[in-house]
């Protein structure tokens, strides 16, 4: 039998980049998987390349900010599968500028994506996990910098750090009904969503693209090396399947040691 075989997983983000890998490992692993996104063409396309090779998927169209559409997939995923049995919140955007010039719009954007989807998300599925305490997992997305800052992200900074506390309430609420929790804190991933980032750090900061990459994103590593999309999958991977709650409550860090706890 394979690790994941009879649970459900509900990713949220998961129609491109970190999403996307851990659906697929977690798919591959033997969970049935909801590819949960605002784009439903790409949560299909996911989803549909999941089923091509042998498994379990279904793409869900979620706006993780709004409480009706994060029930009704919930509760979707729940119908289409017998239940929720993982949940990774993961969905998140980013919006950098320093704090002086920072629009108060995009500030309630960031932590309503990053923090109101992680809470809602959290809720919805905790109905399925708490009934006949069936049990789960729930792993958020972290961050090095929830427990770093860096200059530009004082909305990222803040959602990522708020994280860690409702990970560990949740661990602690959870664990009478079989529930643990826990937090991954990538280093820079490569993905389209940092990609953005170089041009606009290097404006801001006045240094070069390169010296972003070199000095901002990879400087404090200890081998130079961008954190990978499968670096992270599998630390879900070794996390969903982790058979105690020895660890709940804890983050991990898997940034090639550009932050160490």
């Amino acid at each position: 039998m394979s690790q994941l075989d009879g649970k459900t997983a509900v990713v949220t983000g998961a129609a491109s980049g970190i999403g996307k890998e851990i659906a697929f490992v977690l798919a591959k692993a033997g969970a049935a998987v909801a590819i949960a996104d605002l784009n439903l063409d790409g949560a299909n396309a996911v989803a549909n390349e999941i089923k091509a090779g042998g498994g379990k998927a279904i793409g869900i169209a979620m706006n993780v900010t709004d409480e009706d559409a994060v029930n009704a997939g919930i509760d979707q995923v729940a119908a289409e599968f017998g239940s929720v049995d993982i949940l990774i919140s993961n969905a998140g955007i980013q919006i950098v500028n320093p704090i002086e010039n920072y629009a108060y719009s995009d500030w309630k954007k960031m932590l309503a994506i990053h923090l109101d989807g992680a809470f809602l998300t959290t809720k919805a599925a905790l109905k399925h996990m708490y009934k006949d305490d069936r049990g789960g997992i729930v792993i958020y997305m972290g961050s090095a910098h929830s427990h770093e800052a860096s200059p530009l992200k004082s909305a990222y900074v803040t959602a990522k750090h708020g994280l860690l506390g409702l990970s560990r309430t949740l661990a602690k609420e959870g664990a009478k009904h079989n529930v643990r929790s826990h937090v991954i804190c990538p280093g820079f991933v490569r993905t389209p969503l940092v990609d953005k980032q170089i041009p606009e750090q290097a404006k801001e900061l006045g240094i070069t693209e390169d010296e972003v990459i070199s000095k901002v994103m990879l400087g404090n590593t200890v081998d130079g090396v961008f954190t990978t999309v499968e670096d992270v999958a599998q630390t879900v991977l070794f996390l969903t399947t982790f058979p105690s709650a020895a660890l709940t409550g804890q983050s991990f860090l898997v940034s090639h040691g550009w932050y160490m706890q």
